[in-house]
């Protein structure tokens, strides 16, 4: 475990990185192997209380009782993986059995206890049981084995000294290593800190990931149209893909060849690579807005917390929006991030901040577009702008109530997420979509424009007149 620090002494953060890793193939394998051993160990914790819950006893939960058990089965048993390795996996399972018993306990009748099996589970070892040398890694394993080196991708982002736990797992049939390590809160210059009384509001949304309104007029939209762009075409891609393969597809029970195996490696694989890449973004975008937040001076973020929707059904594609939304992950890259500053977050009640308006306090029907148009004031403002600067001025805690003095970003600060993603370059074209999609249909011919140069297209809609709460 983490060891404890004293209050008085500077303050800290855990951060943690993912390293890919660079094995040979006898180095894969023994990799895996601590994997598989690690969810033999979940396994065995599992049948276990299965027993006892037929036997109506009660289940071994606590991190103490499973070690105890874990000490009395005896060395070996679990392969190359060892004590600390497998204390690691019984840390998990407690922590998800007082999880799930935490939230039944508040009345969620949806959360499971963990009882089902799983094939590879990640393994934890911490501080002063493994050896990090540059890029090579020594792997701890159960004595009397050999010594695991392994070579990472690239340099850990730490120094070595700071580095307090490693966790090796897979994702995406890729072996990667997850290095946690405690980072001190950045110091500022006098005068340059993030200032307590400065508060900002953050509305989260899908097409922008952050929407800011800052406390002088001051405002920030980060575009997610990429992440967007990226999550339709993957999607698109498996569609494909598994039309092309479905003819060929093994029966149930049905022992697939080789073509079928490296089809689903390379599923896999593609499946892993989506995800880094959404990741990535969504660290881009938090990134922007913890350095838009620094130089505003902005010491408090109050984050609208929406994710009451998710336990809205509304139907099968937009189930998969908010899926792909990744409300929580959002959530938690920007505190890590803004902690990591010194910026506080805070979560407040966001319900109808997007739909009323802050000149007059009424409803507003939602628009259709990113513009919010009065029909009572004849108030227009940026939708998720005034819904941040909405935000701003809730308390946590409190419920949904706006006061009517909400200032309005009067200077906006634009910035993409996600700018590695395909197509989101100047061109903004996918280059895994085809050409003659790409140039999409001419459409009806238009008659030529008359003499005087007057254009027959229909008059452009423009909305970048935007009202202020006290104008009518």
């Amino acid at each position: 475990m983490p060891r404890r620090r004293d209050p008085a002494a500077a303050r800290v953060v855990y951060r943690t990185a993912r390293v890919a890793v660079r094995v040979t193939p006898g180095q894969r394998r023994r990799c895996f192997g601590l994997l598989r051993s690690a969810g033999d160990v979940w396994a065995c914790v599992v049948e276990v209380n299965a027993w006892r819950r037929r036997r109506w006893d009660t289940p071994l939960a606590g991190y103490q009782q499973l070690c105890r058990e874990l000490a009395a089965s005896g060395p070996g048993t679990f392969a190359e993986l060892n004590s600390v390795g497998a204390r690691s996996v019984l840390r998990r399972f407690s922590d998800a059995w007082f999880a799930a018993a935490k939230r039944r306990k508040d009345g969620d009748l949806s959360a499971r206890f963990p009882r089902r099996r799983r094939g590879l589970v990640p393994v934890r070892w911490y501080h002063g049981t493994f050896t990090l040398d540059g890029r090579r890694l020594r792997i701890p394993t159960a004595r009397g084995t050999a010594p695991l080196w392994v070579r990472l991708a690239r340099e850990v982002p730490y120094p070595a000294e700071q580095v307090r736990s490693i966790t090796l797992l897979c994702e995406g049939g890729r072996l990667f290593l997850d290095v946690t390590a405690e980072v001190p809160v950045t110091v500022y210059r006098a005068g340059e800190q993030p200032d307590p009384g400065r508060v900002a509001g953050v509305d989260l949304g899908i097409i922008h990931p952050y929407a800011v309104a800052g406390p002088d007029g001051e405002g920030l939209l980060v575009s997610g149209r990429a992440i967007r762009a990226e999550h339709r075409m993957h999607l698109a891609d498996t569609k494909a893909r598994r039309r092309a393969v479905s003819r060929r597809a093994p029966k149930p029970g049905q022992k697939g060849s080789r073509r079928w195996r490296q089809y689903r490696r390379r599923a896999r694989l593609v499946e892993g690579r989506h995800r880094r890449r959404v990741r990535q973004a969504q660290h881009e975008a938090a990134r922007g807005v913890v350095s838009w937040a620094v130089r505003q001076r902005v010491g408090v973020l109050h984050v609208g917390d929406p994710r009451g929707v998710l336990d809205l059904s509304a139907g099968r594609r937009h189930n998969l929006r908010l899926r792909q939304w990744q409300i929580g992950r959002l959530l938690q890259v920007l505190t890590d991030k803004a902690t990591l500053a010194g910026v506080t977050v805070r979560l407040v009640d966001e319900r109808g901040t997007s739909s009323t308006c802050p000149a007059c306090a009424r409803r507003v029907p939602k628009p259709r577009g990113r513009t919010l148009s009065c029909p009572h004031c004849a108030f227009s403002g940026h939708r998720d702008l005034v819904a941040a600067a909405s935000i701003a001025t809730r308390t946590p805690g409190g419920g949904p109530t706006t006061p009517t003095a909400v200032v309005l970003p009067q200077v906006v600060t634009h910035r993409r997420a996600g700018r590695h993603l395909p197509g989101a370059g100047r061109s903004r074209r996918d280059p895994r979509r085809p050409a003659w999609v790409a140039r999409g249909s001419v459409g009806p011919r238009r008659p030529a424009p008359p003499p005087g140069g007057e254009s027959l297209a229909h008059p452009a809609r423009i909305h970048n007149t935007h009202r202020t709460p006290s104008e009518r």
